[in-house]
């Protein structure tokens, strides 16, 4: 059967976000991510991904889903609009690229398991992680950013909560910062992903790992839409962190800014730091109003593309 190639370029940050955007649209194999071939110097794109998907009934609904899914990032200049050709085959003897090395801040580098990570500088911190079409390889926006932050203002002596941890590469990168984490996701695959980055980095002494919430996120369901999450744990936290992450959407960010204040806690040389990410520009003002509001003051910033981080301290 003939089959229906949609290929697009995209940039260096946004090749994982098309990924986790498609995890539950195509499957893993049907999709090749090649290094893009220049044709125009100083082109910002740096990879082309091929989706294939068959020529059948269901190949329009297909594409249109996957068209409309891919907008925002052609929308925003992070892809190249889809091209559409009909192929008799996926692209024969495909030079797969595989990046093994990413460099995010000043000290971070994230390798594939299996990358040697021998040649490293003595100061940076390697982080191994397993690159899924759920959670990609740390190259999201709001993971770079968080992670920008993190390396910023995590201190050894810290007790932290990483709510939402995802892929667990946030619970990782604050571990090998020398901090203690509480890595806490109400969805169970995200769970069991980040016991295995954990496991895979040889932190677990470092790094607990539940299922739950912070207050009243356990009330909300599972966070990123599709089935409630019933009997989620919540976790009722008091003075107990000195700094939080949460990479999660604005308006849970927005209806637990109250929780945040409360499980933060501050003494005479340190006053309880939060950093929010997930979210783009479009929510900035409602997500800092709400936790100023709470009584939190933003103390720094940082911005990738319409994607933003901001770091907060208790008032």
């Amino acid at each position: 059967m003939p089959l229906i190639e949609l290929s697009l370029n995209t940039t260096h940050e946004a090749v994982d976000w098309v990924c986790t955007l498609l995890a539950e649209t195509i499957q893993i194999a049907d999709i090749q991510i090649t290094e893009y071939v220049q044709d125009v110097p100083d082109s910002q794109w740096t990879f082309t991904i091929r989706l294939y998907i068959p020529e059948d009934t269901q190949a329009r609904v297909r594409r249109e889903k996957i068209v409309n899914l891919l907008s925002p990032l052609h929308r925003t200049g992070l892809t190249t609009a889809i091209e559409t050709t009909i192929v008799a085959e996926k692209l024969p003897n495909a030079d797969i690229f595989k990046p093994l090395i990413h460099r995010i801040g000043k000290r971070f580098v994230v390798l594939a398991p299996d990358a040697d990570d021998q040649s490293q500088v003595a100061d940076e911190v390697v982080i191994k992680l397993q690159k899924t079409l759920a959670f990609g390889s740390g190259l999201h926006p709001a993971t770079i950013l968080s992670l920008q932050l993190l390396e910023r203002h995590i201190l050894p002596t810290m007790n932290v909560l990483d709510l939402g941890s995802g892929s667990g590469i946030l619970s990782v990168a604050i571990a090998k910062l020398g901090a203690k984490v509480l890595a806490l996701d109400n969805d169970g695959i995200a769970v069991q992903a980040t016991q295995e980055t954990v496991h895979l980095n040889g932190v677990e002494q470092q790094v607990q790992v539940m299922q739950g919430s912070l207050g009243s996120g356990s009330d909300m369901g599972y966070w990123m839409g599709g089935d409630s999450v019933n009997n989620v744990p919540k976790i009722e936290s008091v003075n107990t962190f000195d700094l939080i992450v949460a990479n999660i959407l604005a308006r849970i960010h927005i209806a637990i800014a109250h929780d945040y204040y409360q499980a933060l806690r501050q003494t005479d040389s340190h006053k309880g730091l939060l950093i929010t990410a997930g979210f783009t520009t479009d929510h900035e003002e409602s997500v800092t109003e709400a936790l100023i509001t709470a009584g939190f003051e933003v103390i720094d910033c940082v911005r990738c593309h319409e994607w933003v981080a901001l770091a907060y301290r208790l008032n």
